[in-house]
This record gives structure tokens, sequence and C-alpha cells, in this order.
């Protein structure tokens, strides 16, 4: 079986990157003698570490390379994660949500089978990303989403055509191997009580810096946490993070790991803390995957469909409604129940597992 992969490869996200890992991983588990090739914007990067052919992923060149590739693939997988929004600006031929779905219809056209796998639907508000969406997503073949309301969102926008199922994040399929790297790069005595803690640039809540690292300063003085800041997009999340400890009284308590970790290695070192207090989606995926308790800030309603379904929700806020007293309330309280609620995030996650495992399971079924 020969399958093209297209999504938002080779920029440095790590969630993407971890998802990637794991639809590679687990085709060739399940599928016998599977053709892999990438669409990549690194594609000699992505080469080397998922063994994988790959073809540049831009429209700038290696076009005719993506149509051969897609004239001999028997399925595109578009995805995981979240493709088909618009909350950068879309025009005609340019922005994620155009290129993804193009990158879908350029597929009909060569014969191909459209799988949109795995995937976070939204937000979709521009009167141009909607017509889009409702004349190309309908052409698909199958559709899986990672929660109801992405189902739910799809079927708002006059996407009904395609069969769509609900599964997980194929990220709860990822194959996690041994890898200390994160903890071998800081200076630890190996007594901490390590908390995790992911930012990413928001500018529309920037006031957020200031009221986590009060919570952060609270925390440190009185249950003695050590805050590790894990960038989960290279610079972008590295920067964000400086902010934060420039803002803190005690900084000085604090770590901040490198951005050019790999998905596995901040997945094993997420797996060595108390607890993590994340923005980024996939840092709270991680959690749950290692049975870590959250507290999430939700920016998206992937970040609060996650949360629900992990059980940290209660623990959880909405960006907008983010308070300082509260998180240092909330994460008190989950520290001291650590134990409880670790348990009840594995029992959730192994579900999501399932679920996401659903995902190899119906392409089988349904393009084999």
């Amino acid at each position: 079986m020969k399958v093209v992969i297209s999504g938002f490869y080779g920029l440095g996200n790590t969630g993407d990157e971890a998802i990637l890992e794991a639809i590679v991983d687990n085709l060739r588990n399940e599928i016998d003698d599977v053709d892999i090739t990438v669409f990549s914007l690194s594609p000699e990067q992505t080469a080397k570490e998922h063994n994988v052919k790959t073809v540049y992923r831009g429209w700038r060149h290696e076009n005719k390379e993506k149509v051969k590739e897609l004239r001999q693939a028997d399925v595109l997988i578009s995805g995981g994660g979240g493709l088909l929004q618009d909350t950068y600006p879309t025009k005609f031929l340019f922005g994620p949500l155009p290129y993804y779905l193009l990158i879908a219809f350029l597929a009909k056209l060569c014969g191909a089978k459209v799988m949109f796998f795995s995937q976070g639907i939204g937000p979709v508000t521009s009167t141009w990303g909607k017509i889009l969406m409702k004349v190309f997503a309908n052409r698909a073949d199958f559709v899986t989403v990672r929660d109801q309301y992405s189902k739910d969102y799809l079927h708002k926008l006059g996407v009904t055509r395609p069969e769509t199922v609900v599964t997980a994040d194929i990220v709860f399929a990822f194959q996690k191997k041994e890898d200390d790297a994160c903890m071998k790069s800081l200076s630890l005595r190996g007594d901490e009580k390590l908390v995790a803690v992911s930012v990413r640039p928001w500018f529309e809540h920037d006031d957020y810096y200031e009221k986590l690292a009060d919570a952060l300063d609270e925390l440190i003085t009185i249950e003695g946490i050590t805050p590790v800041f894990v960038p989960m997009e290279g610079h972008h999340d590295v920067d964000a993070s400086k902010r934060v400890m420039k803002l803190m009284n005690k900084a000085e308590a604090c770590h901040l790991l490198a951005g050019d970790f790999t998905p596995n290695q901040y997945l094993n070192f997420i797996g060595e803390c108390e607890m993590t207090i994340g923005l980024r989606l996939h840092s709270l995926i991680f959690s749950a995957l290692t049975a870590v308790p959250h507290i999430g800030i939700s920016y998206d309603k992937k970040v609060e469909s996650l949360l629900k379904r992990s059980g940290m929700w209660d623990y959880s806020f909405r960006l907008e409604e983010f308070d300082a007293e509260k998180l240092k309330a909330n994460a008190r309280e989950v520290l001291a129940r650590r134990q409880e609620l670790s348990e009840t995030v594995a029992v959730n996650a192994a579900s999501m597992r399932r679920d996401a495992l659903e995902n190899i399971e119906l392409l089988k079924k349904k393009f084999m």
C-alpha cells in the first residue's frame, strides 16, 4: 500500500512532529510493506528522522514530484492536527486552509483516495474559508476527527458528504522510547519537585504572562516546585518562556529546556514531572500519555476538548478567564491529590489511545 502524508511537517513544531511519528510508526506496525511519502518543508531532515521518502511541501518547487507521488498513491492522509482552520489570513491560494484543501483536491485529480485523518477542525470564520471547506472538503472519501466538537463544526460548515468518525488525536498512539536527554541537559540535584510549564505567544491575551509569573513565584515559595519550561515550537516558545521568567521574582529557581529536543525526548521529560501547566495542546497530551496531572490554559476549543476527555478540565481555564489566584489554588490541590489524579488521567488516556489506534484500523478498512 502506498500512502502520502500531508501536514504541518518540517517546520519545527513538536506537536506536529509527534503526529507524524505516531502515524508513521503505527502504519508500519499495522500494514505490511507500506510505502510512505511525506510532504515536508524540510524534506531532507524529515527523511532522515522518519526513514521515509519526502517531497518539498510548498508550491515553489517539486510540483511534478508531488503529482508523481499522488498518482502512485492509494491514499492521501491529510493530517492530523489542526490543519483546516483560517486563524492565519486566508486568501485565494495562500494560508493553511487553501493549501491543505488544494493538496487533497490534487490527490483526487491524480486518482488517489483522500482521508482527513485525526483532525481538529476550525476555526473557519472567513467567507472565503467557508466556501473552500464546502467545495473541497466534501470531496474527501473519509474523515476522522479527534473530538465531537470538530465533527459538529464540520457539519455546521456544510461538510456532510464524507463519512465522519470521532476518534482521538493520533499522538495518543505515540510509541514512547526511553530517552533521558532532556533530564541530562539540566543541572538538577535529583530531589526537585518538577513542574513542566508550556507557554506560547498569544498576543490577544498577553496579560497571561504576568499572571502566570505571579502564580509560579508563589508556588515556588509555598510548594517548593521547580518549574521547567518546555518549548514545543522552537524559538517562539523559548522567547515566550523567557518573557514569563523575566516577570518573575524567583526566576533563578526555574529551568528552560532547549527548543530542539525531539517529541519523544520531551515526552520522556514530562513523564518525570509532578504536574504540567500548559497552553500547548501536545504538552497536555504528553502529560496525559504519561499519567501526569495537568492544568491547561485553553486558547482554543481543541485544548478544552482534550482537557475534558483527560479529566482535568475542572482544574483548568479558558485563556480569557485565566486567574492567577485560582491557578495557585488549583495547582496546590493537584499536587496534594497527585496520585489520585494520575490514576484518573491514566484511565482516560488509555481510552483515548484505543480511539487513536482506531484511526489506523479505519484507514485499513476503508482503503485496503
